[in-house]
């Protein structure tokens, strides 16, 4: 029966979503899914057995993508899971950096034991005068499941939201507040009075907010980054703080360099850290894996194709392969010369890889299989009963 191996502490929520058989631990020497959350898995080895890779959260910079690709192992995350923690702390450290609440707060401590405390809190007060948000121009950059989010409630806030997404789903644009406008990153870059940015780290992305970033923006703006650290340069944006082109840096992912520098607020990446988060994305990883494992069905993968359909026939092969010319004809031309219906085939594909789902009136000779998996071009061949 199915092993699971967690490599985190996972949220207890999971235990429920395997079916009777599956074992899940922290111990298994050949697992056939791996459930982790921050655990870096760049040494980690993957063993013959490993189908699938789970990560309960969304970023999988902790994985080596590559690496299981090239051995036919998909590796799923959890896409909209943490969606609601991430926006309550976006949206509480827009307040952050209106108002110089942390300043003022640090402040007060320093006052303990003082005689006559009121009148020194409404003395030194003055100097944390702040703004307020309403009314000002929020720029979202990335309109995902939080970034969506977070430019809803800014709009119920009395913001004026404008939102730039190059990749804006159907999804997305359907959820999106239609008050909430859209514009090129140049536009929103020069008008936003706060920028909060919810992208992937990519090639394109590393450092996309840098010292020709900071010149074009707003002069006083704040900066929100509860994505990925690397994605703003540290020396460009505390020189840009330093010298007040940008009023305050807010960041969930707290850098040397950063850290005790005034008006910049370093959290200590506590975007997701709420048990409901760690609640929702243990049970969608969880799920994702079962679904593979017993139906070959593929949802939120990063690294394949998303393929799934019901079960409806006596048996399924689920083959991955390399997105070439010819390849679909020769799986299918070697199925029909062995005899046996296809009853339903899907095939999609990601960049160069692709996914292949073939429901069969019959269940497959170990000859067929072993035609089917040795077959150019062809990752991986499972057959389920």
């Amino acid at each position: 029966m199915p092993q699971i191996l967690k490599l985190n502490e996972i949220s207890p929520v999971a235990d429920k979503e395997f079916p009777a058989g599956y074992t899940f631990t922290k111990e298994a020497e050949n697992p056939d899914g791996i459930m982790l959350r921050s655990f870096n898995m760049h040494e980690y080895p993957l063993g013959s057995n490993l189908l699938a890779v789970a990560r309960a959260g969304a970023g999988t910079n902790n994985i080596p993508i590559p690496a299981c690709t090239d051995k036919g192992i998909v590796v799923f995350n959890t896409p909209g899971a943490n969606a609601n923690a991430v926006k309550e702390l976006v949206i509480c450290e827009l307040f952050l950096g209106g108002r110089k609440i942390v300043d003022a707060i640090d402040w007060v401590k320093t006052l303990k034991g003082t005689e006559g405390i009121s009148k020194a809190v409404e003395k030194g007060k003055s100097k944390f005068v702040g703004h307020e948000i309403s009314g000002k121009t929020l720029g979202v950059i990335g309109l995902g499941a939080i970034g969506v989010m977070v430019a809803n409630t800014a709009v119920d806030l009395g913001m004026d939201v404008i939102g730039y997404d190059p990749y804006l789903s159907v999804a997305g644009a359907l959820h999106l507040d239609n008050r909430v406008h859209t514009a090129d990153l140049d536009t929103l870059i020069k008008s936003a009075d706060f920028v909060t940015v919810h992208v992937p780290l990519t090639p394109d992305t590393d450092k996309m907010f840098n010292a020709e970033t900071f010149a074009r923006m707003k002069d006083g703006a704040v900066l929100i980054n509860n994505s990925r650290g690397e994605l703003v340069d540290a020396d460009a944006v505390l020189a840009a703080v330093r010298s007040g082109k940008i009023e305050r840096y807010i960041t969930d992912f707290p850098a040397d360099c950063l850290i005790g520098e005034p008006n910049i607020v370093c959290v200590p990446h506590l975007g997701a850290s709420t048990p409901e988060a760690e609640d929702n994305c243990a049970q969608m990883a969880a799920k994702e894996l079962v679904d593979y494992i017993e139906n070959g069905n593929i949802t939120h993968s990063v690294n394949f194709p998303d393929v799934s359909a019901p079960r409806a026939s006596a048996a399924r092969i689920c083959i991955m392969h390399k997105n070439v010319e010819g390849v679909i004809s020769s799986i299918t031309s070697a199925v029909s010369k062995a005899g046996i219906n296809i009853a339903n085939l899907l095939d999609k594909s990601k960049k160069e890889m692709a996914y292949m789902i073939l429901d069969l009136d019959e269940k497959p000779s170990d000859k067929l299989v072993k035609e089917l998996t040795g077959q150019a071009n062809v990752l991986r061949v499972r057959v389920l009963g």
